[in-house]
C-alpha cells in the first residue's frame, strides 16, 4: 500500500461557502484528500461538518466555491457520474426496516444501476464485510443498532467508489459493533479507498484517520496529522482531545 502522505489528491475543496438564509454555516473551507487516505473531519456540533458532507455528495447546490475530483471539476449536485464517486453513508439510517439486510442491498444495488452479476456479487461481499451473512434474510426491524449501522455501511459501498464519506457511522452503537466497523474501515484503507470520516469519539479518529481536519464555526481552525496538530498546543505529547478542545474551546455547543 502507498504512503497516503504522498499521494495526489482525490478530491480538492476549494473556498467552499454556504449560508442557510442569513446564517453563515460553511466559511471559505478548502480542504484536500489524497487516495488512499483517511481524513478525519472533527468539529463541535454545528461546526458544519454534515453541511459539507452534504454539498459534496450533492444534497446541497447553491453553495460558493470549487471542487475537483482527480483533476476535474466535481459538481455531485448536477451530474449522476459524480455523485457516483462517492458512498456516501448518512448518520441517520439509509435502511428500509420492513426488508431484510439482503433485499435492502438488492434495491440500492438496482438503483445504482449495477448489472445482476454485479449486484449479486457486491450483496454477498458487503454482508460479510457487515458481518450479517448469517442474518441476511431477517428483516431488519429484528436488528440491533449496531447491525443497522454495519448495514447502512454495507450500503454506501456496494458500487465500490473510490471515496466513502461517513457521517458518525458509529453514533449509539455498543463496543463489539464499533470494533467491527472501525475494523472493516481499516481494511478499505488497505485496499486504498479514500475515507472522509467524521466522529465524536477520539479514541476512532486516532486509531483510523492519517491527517484530521478541526472545524470551528464553520471553518477549518487546522489541518495535518496527530503530531503536527499536538504541536499547534505547544506540548508534542497533547492528545487529540487536548488539541480539540484547545482549538474549539469548551463551551457548550447543545444550544
Amino acid at each position: 500500500m502507498s504512503d497516503p502522505s504522498t499521494s495526489p489528491g482525490l478530491l480538492s475543496v476549494n473556498s467552499l461557502t454556504y449560508r442557510y438564509g442569513d446564517r453563515l454555516a460553511v466559511d471559505d473551507v478548502s480542504f484536500t484528500i489524497r487516495s488512499g487516505e483517511v481524513l478525519g473531519l472533527l468539529g463541535p456540533n454545528g461546526a458544519g461538518k454534515t453541511t459539507t458532507i452534504s454539498c459534496l455528495s450533492g444534497l446541497l447546490s447553491d453553495y460558493v466555491g470549487e471542487m475537483s475530483f482527480e483533476d476535474g471539476p466535481f459538481r455531485p449536485a448536477e451530474r449522476a457520474s459524480d455523485r457516483m464517486r462517492l458512498g456516501v453513508v448518512p448518520q441517520d439510517l439509509a435502511i428500509y426496516e420492513n426488508l431484510s439486510a439482503s433485499q435492502n442491498l438488492r434495491l440500492f444495488s438496482k438503483l445504482l444501476g449495477l448489472n445482476s452479476a454485479s449486484a449479486a456479487t457486491a450483496v454477498q461481499e458487503q454482508l460479510t464485510l457487515a458481518g450479517l451473512a448469517d442474518r441476511a434474510d431477517e428483516r431488519v426491524t429484528r436488528f440491533s443498532g449496531g447491525m443497522k449501522r454495519r448495514l447502512n455501511l454495507a450500503i454506501g459501498l456496494l458500487h465500490r467508489p473510490p471515496l466513502i464519506v461517513l457521517d458518525e457511522p458509529t453514533v449509539g452503537v455498543d463496543p463489539q459493533s464499533r470494533a467491527l466497523l472501525c475494523e472493516s474501515l481499516a481494511a478499505l484503507r488497505a485496499g486504498g479507498t479514500s475515507i472522509l470520516y467524521t466522529t465524536h469519539y477520539m479514541d476512532e479518529a486516532q486509531r483510523l484517520c492519517d491527517r484530521i481536519a478541526i472545524m470551528c464555526d464553520g471553518r477549518i481552525a487546522a489541518v495535518g496529522t496527530q503530531s503536527e496538530l499536538a504541536e499547534s498546543t505547544g506540548r508534542a505529547d497533547a492528545s487529540l482531545e487536548e488539541v480539540f478542545l484547545h482549538l474549539t474551546g469548551r463551551s457548550l455547543r447543545d444550544t
